[in-house]
């Protein structure tokens, strides 16, 4: 019977010997897995930032948030626009439009 207890110790230290393994394994490739996923997160987010950081720049140096007199030329100091004298006779047929429903 002493036999059959040591074969059953031998077993039972292989499988604890196994289990051990696994959970070396599992643990090495959770570490690669948080460190891989790490790095794209960080990858990710710098790609982020600098697009929102191109996007500012793009904005307040050539879109509609520029300083509008560091490009527009300055006023002239005559008009460029004519103003057409008022007629003598005020025109009595022109009506002006009725408002229609939107019923």
């Amino acid at each position: 019977m002493a036999a059959g207890g040591r074969n059953k110790d031998a077993r039972v230290a292989r499988e604890r010997a196994r289990a051990y393994q696994a959970r070396q394994e599992l643990h090495a490739a959770q570490v690669h897995r948080r460190r891989r996923d790490n790095l794209v997160a960080g990858l990710g987010g710098g790609i982020v930032l600098v697009a929102i950081l191109a996007g500012q720049f793009a904005f307040f140096n050539a879109g509609p948030g520029k300083h509008p007199t560091s490009s527009s030329p300055a006023p002239s100091a005559t008009p460029t626009a004519s103003v057409a004298p008022p007629s003598a006779t005020p025109s009595a047929t022109t009506a002006s439009p009725s408002p229609t429903s939107s019923r």
